[in-house]
């Protein structure tokens, strides 16, 4: 991609609109505590469903590599669980074709088990011209949300090659946006929610001829803080699933895994640190690809669910606003993984 003051102003753009509406959404729903810090954690094994029955011995937390103390803790499993789950039909990054084949999948994961869902869920399509939710929002008839599926009409994007670079920054642009709109709105809901991402992902828009200012740099910096500190406030988990499956380019498919690593300063910063499969890594969920089998991937996802473990702790002091603070969560049971957002942003300014 060509490195050109063409580029830069779109990108601004994008900051400056996305800051401007994250500024109007809901407000953030209060923490347990105000000196303290929720996580929800999904422990696995290297394969399978999430392991549960474990007890606040068996975890050790560290923040920046230093042992934390457990200030609550709560296992939660079973379909009771206080979890919803909100699938998104991407319409702006993926083609007709794909789309397709993502409703024939979507068909498949609602109506298994006679259509009685797990956890409520709701389906939104994004497209360039809003995104919509289906029917009356969250439910766990997957028969009645399959039939509204049937019936709606998922209309092509407009934007095309005549947009900014092939329209990619304009897509990019959409896609942060409708991302902080979807968790503002998740928000005030109560418990641990997950957003499936269906979508070969918004363009990084990284490269070797694409540099950064330090005016850019710093404005990406403060919308990183805004969306890792907003999924994290309202508990929410994203999931970034590719429908393209074998026929993805692995070089494409691989690449956000240069970015996955927790910014802890504006200098760092490169476009692709906003990309789909970079955030959901970061904010604990997956990044699923290489599988034809679109409904067995949403399905893992769902399964991932639950069992999990509430766990609080209160934080390290922070010697300046922003300061980025990565988690660890070791499970002393020999061949279990824990899972949760890779890190937080202490004392966390409002950046517009």
């Amino acid at each position: 991609m060509p490195n050109s003051p063409h580029l830069r102003c779109l990108i601004l753009a994008t900051l400056l609109s996305a800051s401007a509406a994250s500024a109007q959404q809901t407000p953030r729903p209060t923490p347990p505590a105000a000196n303290q810090i929720l996580l929800d954690v999904v422990v696995t094994q290297k394969s399978g469903p999430p392991v549960g029955d474990l007890t606040e011995q068996d975890f050790t937390l560290l923040d920046n590599k230093a042992p934390r103390t457990i200030t609550s803790f709560k296992a939660v499993s079973g379909r009771d669980a206080p979890i919803e789950v909100l699938l998104v039909i991407d319409a702006v990054n993926a083609t007709a074709r794909t789309i397709a084949l993502e409703r024939s999948n979507i068909d498949k994961v609602l109506r298994a088990e006679g259509g009685r869902l797990a956890y409520r869920l709701a389906i939104a399509i994004f497209g360039d011209r809003g995104t919509q939710i289906l029917g009356g929002g969250f439910s766990t008839d997957g028969n009645a949300i399959a039939a509204q599926l049937d019936r709606q009409e998922i209309g092509l994007r407009d934007l095309g090659r005549s947009a900014g670079f092939n329209g990619g920054t304009e897509r990019w642009q959409l896609s942060l946006k409708t991302l902080s709109q979807l968790v503002a709105n998740l928000a005030p809901r109560p418990g641990r929610k997950l957003i499936l991402w269906v979508s070969p992902g918004w363009p990084l828009l990284s490269g070797p001829n694409v540099d950064l200012d330090a005016k850019l740099q710093t404005m990406m910096f403060g919308h990183i803080v805004n969306l890792s500190t907003q999924l994290r406030q309202a508990r929410v988990t994203l999931y970034s699933v590719d429908p393209l499956g074998n026929s993805e380019s692995i070089s494409r498919a691989s690449f956000y895994q240069e970015f996955v690593k927790g910014i802890s300063k504006p200098s760092q910063i490169e476009a692709g640190d906003l990309g789909l499969p970079v955030i959901a890594t970061q904010s604990g969920g997956l990044a699923l690809n290489f599988n034809n089998d679109v409904a067995a991937l949403l399905q893992e996802c769902i399964s991932d669910a639950a069992p999990y473990y509430e766990i609080s702790f209160v934080p390290a002091a922070a010697e300046r606003p922003d300061e980025y603070h990565r988690i660890e969560v070791k499970i002393a049971k020999p061949g279990l993984t824990g899972r949760t957002r890779q890190g937080y942003y202490a004392q966390p300014a409002t950046h517009n």
